[in-house]
């Protein structure tokens, strides 16, 4: 009896499993049933917000107190730097090359015009189907009666913008906006030593005359502006220094929070002499502005996919001749003789593929004064201090 209970229980085949009991053995064993798989972007995302929040948070209350909002650390900066900002750039450069079918002009355009206020009753050309991609859009023309240049004052807004800080060099720091400086070494690169003067001060360095001073003013040009720089005064340019860099954002708020912004990001500093002195005008990059031009320098190509971290290209236009006067029938040179290219005031110099920053510096009397109000409004040809 035992021996043949024992056949048919041997005989019986094993219970089959349904599909719904293997899955659940197959999620208590690797337990995603119940811990869902990590998502790195969402995470990414949620941790980045929430840390984003909560600077807000802090600045908003310093703010609150009267307090300035603290700068961004190394980390941060070095954060942000690792963004593509260059590749993005080009990019945006190649898209802004882009024919656009006629139809679509009008509506494109159109956004842009109303996202940002540009105001096309001053523009050469309204019709806008007469722009044939973005980047004629974004280089229009003024008429020539919109922009009169200011007889009456020694220097002249180079762009139209806001002005963002303006003042005197102090201790060879300069301030970009209130209470946060950059190095006026870093800016404008190492400078030729005369005589015996090891001993003084860069700032001293660019003076001619002790009963001189050096000025700078910061004008930031907003993506809605008018994108060409001119001439601020008549002036005589020696030489173009080239600084590959980075293309962070130059806005107001990101000029707050980023030590030595002007330095670290891409630029292009053109110097030489003034009436008074030293002068130089720097046009410095931005995100989506890595295209810089100079009318009168064929040779100038920035926002190159590779450079050598804290490098520097010089090209001196001193005894160049009239062959700079050739290459530049679009710009405003009045004349290329041994000494460099001589500009005069209000003439076209180069311009941007977006809104941007140029910053003045020079030397003049010790009573020169600026007639501007920090974060005004200005428009070229305006007005900027007087003696």
């Amino acid at each position: 009896m035992a021996t043949a209970l024992r056949r048919v229980y041997s005989g019986v085949s094993p219970r089959k499993s349904s599909p719904l009991s293997c899955s659940r053995q197959r999620s208590l064993s690797t337990g995603h049933g119940f811990l869902p798989r990590p998502r790195p972007l969402p995470l990414l995302l949620v941790t980045g917000g929430g840390y984003l929040g909560y600077q807000h948070y802090r600045r908003r209350g310093q703010q609150e107190d009267g307090a300035l909002p603290p700068v961004a650390t190394p980390t941060q900066v070095a954060l942000y730097r690792s963004f593509p900002t260059r590749l993005l750039s080009r990019a945006w450069g190649r898209l802004n090359g882009v024919e656009l079918p006629t139809w679509l002009r009008k509506p494109v355009y159109s956004l842009y015009i109303w996202t940002f206020g540009v105001n096309m009753q001053e523009a050469a050309v309204e019709d806008l189907h007469h722009y044939r991609n973005l980047g004629e859009f974004f280089r229009r023309r003024l008429k020539p009666a919109v922009r009169p240049v200011c007889a009456s004052s020694c220097l002249i807004s180079p762009a139209d913008g806001r002005i963002l800080h303006f003042g005197r060099v102090e201790n060879s720091e300069v301030e970009q906006v209130k209470g946060v400086t950059y190095s006026l070494e870093n800016f404008l690169g190492p400078q030729k030593r005369r005589g015996n003067e090891s001993s003084s001060s860069f700032r001293d360095l660019l003076l001619s005359s002790p009963d001189n001073d050096l000025f700078h003013v910061v004008v930031y040009l907003a993506p809605g502006d008018y994108h060409c720089f001119h001439s601020p005064t008549d002036w005589r340019v020696e030489l173009r220094r080239h600084f590959p860099g980075s293309l962070m954002s130059v806005n107001p708020g990101v000029a707050r929070l980023v030590k030595e912004l002007f330095c670290l990001n891409e630029r292009v500093a053109l110097t030489g002499h003034w009436q008074h002195g030293f002068f130089s005008l720097t046009a410095v990059g931005a995100t989506n502005v890595g295209s810089i031009r100079v009318y009168f320098d064929q040779e100038l190509q920035t926002n190159a996919p590779r450079y050598n971290k804290g490098s520097f290209d010089d090209h001196s236009y001193v005894a160049i001749g009239d062959q700079a006067l050739k290459a530049s029938s679009e710009g405003g040179v009045v004349s290329a003789d041994g000494g460099g290219v001589v500009l005069q005031k209000g003439a076209p110099v180069g311009e941007f593929n977006l809104g941007s920053t140029i910053v003045l510096l020079f030397e003049a009397p010790k009573d020169f004064t600026f007639n501007l109000q920090p974060g005004q409004r200005i428009r070229m040809g305006e007005g900027l201090g007087s003696l």
